[in-house]
């Protein structure tokens, strides 16, 4: 078990099946970040609350829609260009490696809300939770996530 979200989420995302699950999930409207999290208060067992949910949220829904969208928007917008301007390719590198860290500071973020929280036994639906609201979302590859993140 990792003891920091964002070595959890690195380990995770590197297993067969979950980048391509995660990414299905982002068109869907989830937050990766966000479901990483509860992939990570799961394994560690975790209660899940309505309060705690809803101060993940609020620390996560500003952070995507003010830092890690723009980023990510600008990168996806010079895919094509950047295929045939080699200096735009580097740009864009470097726009890709800011989304990159601009997500581990909001994993950083959730980790610091989440970490005095005790753990206890039993099942927790963290996934859920915290994916309500993304439209038509796919719960089947929502329990992959879980299956691949969590053992469970």
């Amino acid at each position: 078990m990792c003891a920091d979200l964002w070595s959890f989420a690195l380990s995770t995302y590197a297993r067969p099946g979950v980048e391509a699950a995660c990414l299905h999930l982002q068109e869907q409207g989830a937050d990766v970040c966000l479901l990483l999290c509860g992939a990570w208060l799961e394994q560690r067992g975790v209660a899940l609350t309505d309060e705690r949910v809803q101060a993940l949220k609020q620390i996560a829904e500003p952070w995507q829609a003010q830092v890690i969208e723009p980023l990510r928007q600008v990168r996806v917008q010079w895919r094509g260009m950047a295929k045939q301007d080699e200096q735009l390719a580097g740009l864009r590198e470097r726009v890709k490696a800011l989304e990159l860290e601009a997500e581990r500071a909001l994993l950083k973020r959730l980790e610091t809300l989440a970490q005095a929280w005790p753990t206890q036994a039993g099942q927790h639906r963290w996934l859920e939770g915290l994916a309500a609201g993304a439209a038509n979302l796919d719960h089947d590859t929502l329990q992959l996530l879980r299956v691949v993140a969590t053992g469970t």
